[in-house]
């Protein structure tokens, strides 16, 4: 049996309009104590794509980038049993309580990155009265194309 994993703290103000959850951090994240810190993951390079602003660099710039642009973090998962950093092997965990979150910022969307995410947000909050879409994992695991569905999606949110 593996040792019980925390994952983060979610990453929001009082200017939110959308929230990203992931499944849960990756072994590099977790090193970095923030989100997509795998150089590897695509979140980060299409989110600066898209609002036309410079990847940031570290866990400050990530920060204000994210709260210049109204967008909130967190993972469905707040702790599990897993094995490095595949989500296949998420067993034995918590899922978010979202009612930390969404009473305190205007958020008109949530998007679920990637499968599990999905998964797992559905059994506990299939009903939930904010949007919800499901997109292809930034994953550097996921060989899958991202990046144009991820581009579409922000812009019918942020439009």
């Amino acid at each position: 049996m593996s040792a019980l994993v925390y994952g983060f703290e979610p990453f929001f103000n009082s200017d939110s309009r959308l929230l990203v959850l992931g499944s849960f951090p990756s072994v590099k994240s977790r090193e970095q104590q923030f989100y997509y810190g795998n150089r590897q993951n695509a979140f980060w390079p299409i989110l600066a794509e898209y609002f036309r602003q410079p990847l940031p660099a570290d866990v400050q710039q990530k920060k204000q980038f994210l709260t210049a642009n109204k967008i909130a973090l967190w993972d469905i998962v707040t702790s599990c049993e897993i094995a490095g950093s595949a989500d296949s092997s998420i067993s034995n965990y918590t899922v978010a309580d979202l009612n930390k979150v969404l009473p305190f910022c205007p958020v008109k969307k949530i998007i679920l990155n990637g499968g599990m995410a999905y998964k797992i947000f559905l059994k506990r909050y299939s009903g939930i009265d904010v949007p919800y879409v499901r997109l292809p994992s930034t994953s550097p695991a996921n060989a899958h194309p991202k990046k144009e569905v991820w581009l579409n999606e922000l812009r019918a949110t942020f439009n």
